[in-house]
């Protein structure tokens, strides 16, 4: 639960200020920091990522009264579906949390051999 919590808040602060692949700067290092197995690094990292995602696009999606968000599904799908971009936004950034944390637990696997 720790690295979930984490990984969502440092994510959160590091994407107001960093570019967004910043998130995986700090999954990774959350997970190597703290995780222990390679699905659990995976698993906090999807969620932590995706969970954040999913906030910030419902966001932007009610603020401009989805105006915004059907657009950029007209751009990408050819047909204004907005709620698919909804889907769409938090499984890319939890597949880009997950990957980085997963790495992050493999490389501390490899450099950090249990004792």
């Amino acid at each position: 639960m720790l690295p979930f919590l984490l990984i969502a808040g440092l994510s959160a602060v590091a994407q107001l200020f960093l570019p967004w692949w910043s998130i995986a700067l700090v999954a990774f290092a959350v997970c190597f920091w703290r995780s222990r197995t390679g699905w659990r690094a995976f698993g906090n990292g999807f969620l932590g990522i995706a969970v954040i995602w999913l906030l910030y696009a419902l966001a932007i999606h009610l603020q401009t009264d989805g105006i915004l968000t059907g657009r950029m599904a007209t751009l990408f799908f050819q047909k204004p579906l907005s709620g698919l971009l909804l889907v769409i936004t938090p499984l890319i950034g939890g597949l880009v949390g997950g990957l980085a944390g997963l790495a992050g637990q493999q490389v501390r696997a490899v450099f950090a051999p249990e004792l």
